[in-house]
């Protein structure tokens, strides 16, 4: 296969802290210069020591690297993995320092995250960018794979995941699940510059379609704003609360906006909406995020080889078609308010 243009793969994530010492300076690089309080930065420590002070997210880029290893490699692509985090090591500028003393030119960059939004594309492109000036001259130019959104390995993957979730109810139970998927909410500021709205929507219909079921509901975590800023709703919590009025008795949640396990979903999902379930005496399942489900990683090989041989043909189910390989000027453009210090320490990568 020819590889002229592209010389190396370059896996753009959030990052996070992998022990207990790590945890105050991770958060300290989520919020630099913004003016958070050193008591929020505290409060939110306290999530991280439930897990022992570690954020899976890197361990599971570890793994989702080793699997895309072995797909590339099943199929003659010889071209070298990199690894680059906005918040934690290994930072983005490390992996670029990296690419230039290894002599690569040019880079097809994956994001972990398959929605259009500022902080799940274009600050991730501004990180590169940020990086490829601090690296300087001989720091490798960076190309984005396109949104896997309406993938149709994306969305089997889910179906799969949410399937394997469903069998878990007993068959009686299985026709009454409701079923509901989550994202990470955003400003109503910053989705009204993005499709955030529409490719979830979009991934959501695809998904209950082969299911073969006719509803769902879209809902949105992991909220970080004040009060007085306007986020996309309506919150999971609040949803199960609407659908217990309602005298649902069981629901499973499929994270859609997340394709790995990491901190956010564990504490929001797993506990919080666990908990609430719990109270509300509800039965309640969570499928797995795509992670490492073979589908994701073979959607990852087939989005890079659709650019490297510049193929017109792009493999996308459902109304929107394959999203743009280049993104506009103006795409996802966010200009965050002038606001008092609040809680912005999630891992808003929707990932």
């Amino acid at each position: 296969m020819a590889t002229t243009e592209y010389d190396s793969i370059l896996l753009v994530s959030f990052g996070g802290p992998e022990g207990p010492d790590e945890v105050m300076p991770f958060l300290e690089n989520v919020v630099r210069g913004k003016p958070v309080p050193r008591e929020r930065l505290l409060e939110v420590a306290e999530h991280y020591k439930h897990f022992g002070g570690v954020s899976p997210i890197n361990e599971q880029n570890r793994e989702l690297l080793s699997a895309l290893r072995t797909e590339l490699d099943s199929h003659g692509i010889s071209l070298p993995l990199y690894w680059g985090n906005r918040n934690w090591k290994p930072f983005l500028t490390d992996a670029l320092e990296e690419m230039k003393r290894d002599g690569r030119k040019r880079a097809l960059a994956f994001f972990t995250s398959m929605f259009s939004c500022y902080s799940g594309c274009r600050q991730y492109r501004e990180n590169i960018a940020a990086a490829q000036e601090s690296v300087g001259p001989g720091a490798p130019s960076i190309d984005k794979l396109r949104m896997g959104f309406n993938h149709p390995l994306f969305i089997s993957a889910v179906v799969d995941q949410t399937r394997q979730a469903l069998e878990l109810f007993a068959e009686s139970e299985r026709q009454g699940v409701e079923l509901v998927f989550t994202a990470h909410s955003i400003p109503l500021g910053m989705s009204q510059n993005s499709s955030y709205e529409l490719q979830l929507n979009e991934s959501a219909r695809l998904v209950t379609k082969a299911l073969e079921r006719e509803d769902y509901t879209l809902c949105y975590q992991s909220r970080s704003g004040p009060p007085s800023q306007p986020w996309l709703e309506p919150d999971v919590l609040d949803v199960l609360n609407s659908l217990a009025e309602k005298g649902k008795k069981c629901v499973l949640i499929s994270p859609l906006g997340f394709v790995s396990d990491h901190m956010e979903v564990m504490q929001d999902l797993d506990i919080e909406c666990f908990e609430e379930a719990q109270e509300l005496g509800m039965k309640l399942l969570r499928a797995n995020t795509v992670g490492t489900h073979p589908h994701f990683v073979q959607m990852i090989r087939e989005l890079i080889v659709e650019r490297i041989e510049g193929s017109p043909q792009k493999a996308a189910l459902g109304n929107l078609g394959a999203w743009h390989d280049v993104c506009p000027v103006d795409c996802c453009r966010y200009e965050r308010p002038s606001r008092p210090a609040s809680s912005v320490l999630r891992e808003t990568h929707s990932s």
